[in-house]
C-alpha cells in the first residue's frame, strides 16, 4: 500500500494518508495456486533490491489466518476483497520520478512510477 506520509501525523486513523486516490495500486492477477502460506516477496527501487523489504509471507507479525479472523470479526468478507498486510519496517520514502517494483514468485510483478500528485 502507500501512504502520504505528511498526512499521517494530522489523521490518527490515517484514512486520509492512505485512502487517497491511487493509493492501492494493484495488478490483474488473480491466482488460486499460490502458496500463500510462504511466498516469497521483493522490492526493487530504481532498480536497487530493497533487503529490508524482502521477506516471505510466513514471517508477517500476525499470520494471515489470524489477519482474516480479526477483518472477519468487524466486517463482512467476500470473494475478491484484498486484505493489505502492512510494510516491513523501516518503511521508506518514494519520490517522484522513482521506479517501484514489488514482485511475488507465482504471481508476478507489479511495476509503478511514482509522481507528485
Amino acid at each position: 500500500d502507500v501512504t502520504l506520509r505528511d498526512c499521517a501525523g494530522s489523521d490518527p486513523m490515517w484514512t486520509r494518508a492512505k485512502g487517497f486516490d491511487t493509493s492501492c495500486p494493484l495488478g490483474p492477477w488473480i491466482t488460486t495456486e499460490l502458496n500463500w502460506r510462504d511466498a516469497h516477496i521483493s522490492f526493487t527501487l530504481n532498480g536497487e533490491n530493497v533487503p529490508e523489504a524482502d521477506g516471505t509471507t510466513a514471517r508477517l507479525i500476525h499470520s494471515i489466518p489470524e489477519q482474516i479472523a480479526a477483518i472477519s470479526s468487524f466486517s463482512t468478507l467476500l470473494p475478491g476483497d484484498v486484505i493489505l498486510t502492512g510494510t516491513p519496517y523501516p518503511a521508506g520514502t518514494l519520490r517522484a520520478g522513482d521506479e517501484a517494483i514489488v514482485h511475488v514468485d507465482g504471481i508476478g510483478s507489479l511495476r509503478n512510477v511514482i509522481v507528485h500528485a
